[in-house]
């Protein structure tokens, strides 16, 4: 029985459709016929199909050579080695076409492989293909030695002799030599090229890439293209820019590139050393000296930034001398048009950023405005938008440097918005920050007015927490009003306190509180610990938006009081509305819904609110500034000991102001 179930299988094993046959057929039909054209593909198909068959690829191979596909035909009886290893012959075939094809070194390893471990024929045919290749190598490798020895080390001794020992593997001897002849002439930055790709293979990898970068950086548009396609595909850090600057100290293009990199990593002290190197090196480099000279000038270095401005006005950039002029607030001169000007570069990359910007690629936008900034380093608009992008990007600090320098800009609306978005980025950056807010409103359903402020000093610190001294007010104008008020409502008291907070995360924020709270009414002192998790997020048009649209908002609180009996409440706050813009008038309309809870049940502090509002600045006026009138229909949730009625109206209106210093 199992005899019979094994034949069966075996029976249909063997009518299982072979999936190269029929393009294999009519390949070698086409092949007979002398027809490389159509049995070429079809041999391709039929690789497709079996790629793990050496056969096939053999005879796609032979078919490329007749074809005169060399190359293409050294590739497949790669690949069929690669498959069949111990096929001598196949590695034979694959080690000629590696020579005539111009890979010697491969050849040269591959018939020493082969004259070593082959059958008799294929290493008698080996071994004679091996010493046509390696006695002249040798041979030469010896004279070239002596002659440096005997004092002709000239670049071209050591270059040549660099290149047959680097054919011969002996990569040691053929490293030492390309460095040798690149010493020589170092503005032969090919011979990096030669070099990085021997100290790559000796697995000297640091050593490889500083010679690559240099390479790539140098100049040479070959030798540039050579060595992009051996270093990784990543930009490079700063330590290989370095290390690369050490073994070609004198690549002005590596170093500026090194500069405008420490710049946008905010490492101006660092971007500055460098800049002073190239304007060392080369004195006619003007586009570093207006990056150095307008950087002194910044911080208010005028002694330094006059020199190196003065080399710019001398130049032969005239757009760039005007530029320099109009900081310095001196007359323009008439300039010519000239082509091939950094301007033009400039100008077509301001208009790929502005491409980018409109298409939502902010990574491209910024790529090409600093392009834009290294070919004009004076061009305030380019600075402003750099804030802006890296701003998008939620990389304030680098932002808050461009907004900085944008200030400086002769363009009155430049200056004036560089100067706005820097005073709302610094304080949140700033080693030291203090800010004040309040918010004042009256209820209709108190019939009271409320008020509620904080001013709160921040000291940045390493780490994820930021600590801080606050003194808060929660007051009311009345004092109290009868049963029923809620404790939260007003507590009619200065509350002073250490605490710590995290940075936003996504919109959460947390924070931890202790203190004394004084009541100005009973004047008591009492502890006070305070501490929780604040939720804020909010989409589309805000109130300070420029163009209308619809908006929403939701902000949640968990907070723990200790003088509300050790109680935890939790509120929820959400607005869905639209942003008008009517001239100065800048108004929202908004439906509320609303809620709060605590762990206590207690009836003040359980209840939901539902209702439309509206939020409205004006533009002449603080850009903290601003006015909200609400109507909400709003239910206790829990009744028990509520004084009052479980359903009520509140119509609130009040303002809320904020700064930060």
């Amino acid at each position: 029985m199992r005899a019979g179930m094994f034949l069966l299988a075996v029976g249909l094993l063997a009518q299982t459709p072979d999936p190269a046959y029929e393009p294999l057929s009519r390949a070698y039909v086409a092949l007979r016929s002398g027809d490389y054209d159509r049995a070429i593909p079809l041999f391709l198909k039929a690789v497709e199909a079996a790629p793990g068959r050496a056969a096939i690829r053999k005879d796609l191979a032979y078919a490329w050579l007749k074809a005169g596909e060399n190359e293409l035909a050294r590739e497949q009886f790669r690949e069929a080695m690669r498959l069949e290893p111990a096929d001598h012959h196949v590695a034979l075939e694959h080690a000629f076409l590696c020579f005539e094809t111009g890979q010697k070194v491969q050849a040269r390893r591959s018939f020493d492989r082969i004259r070593r471990t082959g059958d008799p024929q294929s290493r008698a045919t080996a071994e004679q293909a091996f010493r046509n290749i390696d006695g002249p190598l040798e041979t030469g490798i010896a004279r070239w030695k002596e002659a440096i020895r005997r004092g002709g080390g000239n670049f071209s001794a050591h270059y040549e002799l660099a290149t047959l020992a680097e054919q011969r593997d002996e990569l040691e001897l053929a490293a030492e030599h390309y460095e040798a002849a690149w010493r020589l002439v170092p503005d032969r930055r090919s011979v990096l090229v030669d070099l990085g790709r021997t100290w790559k293979s000796l697995n000297r990898v640091d050593q490889a890439h500083a010679a690559l970068l240099a390479a790539s950086r140098g100049g040479e548009p070959r030798a540039a293209e050579s060595s992009r396609e051996l270093l990784p595909p990543r930009y490079p850090y700063v330590p290989e820019f370095r290390a690369a600057l050490a073994l070609d100290p004198a690549n002005i293009e590596l170093r500026r590139e090194l500069a405008y990199l420490l710049l946008r990593m905010e490492r101006q002290p660092e971007a500055e050393e460098e800049f002073r190197i190239v304007t060392g090196l080369n004195e006619r480099d003007v586009l570093s000296a207006a990056q150095l000279g307008f950087l002194y000038l910044a911080r208010g270095d005028r002694l330094n930034a006059m020199p190196l401005l003065e080399r710019v006005l001398r130049g032969t950039d005239e757009e760039l001398a005007n530029r320099v002029r109009a900081v310095l607030r001196l007359p323009q001169t008439l300039r010519s048009r000239t082509g091939g000007s950094p301007r033009a570069a400039s100008l077509d990359a301001k208009e790929m950023a502005e491409r980018s910007i409109r298409a939502g690629y902010m990574k491209d936008a910024l790529k090409y405005l600093q392009m834009a900034h290294e070919a004009d380093p004076v061009d305030f608009n380019v600075m402003l938008k750099l804030g802006w992008t890296y701003n998008i990007l939620r990389q304030d600090s680098l932002a808050a440097s461009w907004f900085n320098l944008a200030r400086r800009s002769t363009d009155p609306r430049v200056a004036a918005d560089a100067h706005k978005a820097w005073r709302k980025l610094h304080p949140g950056l700033a080693r030291v920050r203090t800010s004040v807010w309040m918010f004042p409103f009256y209820s209709s359903r108190w019939r009271d007015v409320f008020s509620y402020g904080q001013i709160r000093t921040d000291v940045r610190v390493a780490g994820p927490l930021r600590p801080y001294v606050s003194a808060r007010f929660i007051g009311d104008v009345r004092g109290g009003v009868g049963p029923g008020l809620p404790q939260n409502l007003s507590e009619s008291s200065v509350i002073l306190g250490i605490g710590v907070s995290t940075a936003t995360w996504r919109g959460f924020t947390g924070w931890a509180e202790a203190g004394s709270a004084y009541n100005y009414l009973s004047h008591h002192v009492t502890p006070d610990y305070r501490g929780g998790l604040s939720f804020f997020r909010s989409f589309g048009r805000s109130l300070g938006a420029e163009r209308p649209g619809w908006f929403a908002e939701t902000t949640a609180d968990g907070i723990f009081v200790s003088r509300f009996g050790d109680d935890v409440l939790v509120y929820s706050q959400n607005r869905f509305g639209h942003t008008a813009s009517t001239g100065p008038l800048r108004l929202q309309l908004f439906l509320n819904a609303n809620a709060t809870a605590d762990v206590r049940r207690q009836y003040w502090a359980n209840f939901v609110e539902f209702g439309p509002g509206a939020r409205f600045r004006w533009t002449p006026l603080s850009d903290s500034l601003f006015f909200t009138l609400n109507l909400l229909r709003g239910a206790h949730t829990t009744n028990r000991d509520n004084p009052r009625s479980p359903n009520f109206f509140d119509l609130r209106a009040g303002f809320g102001y904020a700064f930060s210093y």
